[in-house]
């Protein structure tokens, strides 16, 4: 947007921005968030401080000391943001997403390397949790998270036996050989730095970036609960939620939706294992001594892939789930819906953790739910499986456009990095990142309640 169009809207940005920043007590911290949202909104490849504040002819350490010293609560901007996106977007859903900041240096908060699906691969990046809310029409940010690896974590060091204080972390494995090109073992390069040395380089990096001493590494299922807990604090509650099978694999994060009273559609990877819906446990005999034991499935759980080849891709049908977005300016995309072959079946989720997050029972019956399987035509095995846990009369064009209701959050992410610089922010503290996020957040609700009023207004389309 160019100062032109600002302009035409600064009526409108003032009331929107007199609401977000009510909380913030002084005028000229409300002043400066004004100006932060304009210079994210203003046209300009880098959305860093200083190109920013060259833009809006402004000292560039006035926009940082916004960010990294000011006593402004963020937390607070957070929730008048999440409250009023809810009231905005009308979401029919909310998703669970993450995105990764790409990073130069070992110095930002949390970087590390560590696998990115923005960048596909193994790279130096932070990492952040996000949960949007969703509709055909738009979505919009309601919480971030900025994910904790566990090299910045010193309860994460094993002592001399192996063992970690931190009760989320996997156990270190020690490799002391890596595998060139060839794939043939050579020696370890890295010097092993002694225990001692590495906690204190891991307590130094968080002192230097204010990593507050209650953010400790845990994976970002938890994470994502954390933040849903959060919005309910706020009286912000899912109509339903989907997330991409990073989540949804997870047990513990399915159960937890579960305990909380969402429902669900999450996608799942074929390796995760069930008993067909059909199936009963059988009375184990007793041995005599000890407890009785519970029912067991006569057969072992298969995995979902096995259930869905079973079943046959005869049996998917074609399902029209939405229409197909306009083509970009020149582009020969053609018109029409998007469609693909489905079917669905009942299964039963198996595996310890199922069964260790399942509320006590003697009956040994596990909850059955939705398996939705994409099969495409000609191929030798289906592309994708969601699980579902909403009820048995939901119909198959239903149960689709839900599971497929994350493509919006592509939007949201490309419109808050190419748009709005959400990834630029060049500052190393912790509290700088997450008012960056919450500012870049706030002025992407702010342009998409101009489109929900003017349907042509400014914005990434």
């Amino acid at each position: 947007m160019d100062e032109g169009g600002l302009e035409q809207v600064r009526v409108q940005l003032q009331e929107f921005a007199a609401e977000v920043f009510a909380g913030l007590r002084r005028i000229d911290q409300r002043e400066t968030g004004v100006r932060y949202l304009r210079g994210l909104m203003l046209d300009g490849q880098r959305k860093s401080m200083q190109p920013m504040a060259a833009r809006l002819g402004v000292d560039h350490q006035q926009l940082q000391q916004f960010l990294t010293s000011s006593t402004w609560d963020v937390t607070g901007v957070r929730r008048r943001v999440a409250t009023s996106a809810v009231g905005v977007v009308s979401p029919t859903v909310w998703v669970v997403d993450d995105t990764g900041f790409a990073k130069d240096g070992p110095a930002s908060a949390c970087v590390a390397r560590q696998y990115s699906g923005t960048l596909g691969k193994v790279g130096n990046c932070q990492i952040a949790v996000s949960v949007h809310a969703a509709c055909d029409a738009a979505s919009a940010v309601l919480n971030w998270r900025l994910f904790v690896p566990e090299s910045w974590d010193e309860t994460c060091v094993p002592d001399e036996t192996g063992k970690v204080a931190n009760t989320h972390a996997r156990r270190l494995r020690r490799q002391p050989v890596t595998l060139d090109e060839a794939g043939k073992k050579k020696p370890h390069l890295r010097k092993e730095v002694p225990r001692e040395e590495l906690i204190a380089q891991i307590l130094a990096r968080r002192a230097a970036s204010k990593v507050p001493a209650d953010e400790r590494y845990r994976p970002k299922w938890l994470m994502a609960l954390e933040m849903i807990d959060e919005l309910a604090g706020w009286e912000l509650y899912p109509p339903l939620l989907t997330a991409d099978a990073g989540y949804g694999q997870v047990a513990e994060f399915r159960q937890g939706l579960t305990d909380r009273g969402i429902s669900f559609v999450v996608a799942t990877t074929s390796s995760t294992t069930a008993q067909p819906g059909h199936a009963e446990p059988t009375p184990v005999a007793y041995a005599g001594v000890g407890k009785y034991p519970t029912p067991r499935y006569p057969d072992p759980a298969r995995s979902i892939k096995d259930l869905a080849l079973d079943h046959g891709a005869g049996q998917a049908a074609l399902v029209h789930w939405r229409e197909r977005l306009p083509a970009a300016e020149g582009g020969d995309r053609p018109n029409g819906t998007l469609s693909g072959h489905f079917f669905a079946l009942r299964v039963r989720p198996a595996g310890r953790s199922v069964r260790e997050g399942l509320p006590p029972a003697d009956d040994g019956v596990l909850p059955d739910c939705w398996l939705l399987v994409q099969w495409p035509p000609g191929q030798a095995e289906p592309s994708d499986y969601w699980l579902s846990d909403l009820p048995t009369d939901t119909s198959l064009t239903d149960l689709v456009q839900l599971a497929k209701s994350r493509w919006r959050i592509e939007h949201d992410y490309r419109e808050l990095k190419t748009g709005l610089g959400l990834d630029h922010f060049e500052g190393r503290s912790w509290i700088g990142w997450h008012r960056h996020v919450t500012l870049v957040t706030t002025a992407q609700l702010f342009l998409t309640q101009l489109r929900a009023a003017v349907p042509k207004a400014a914005g990434q389309p």
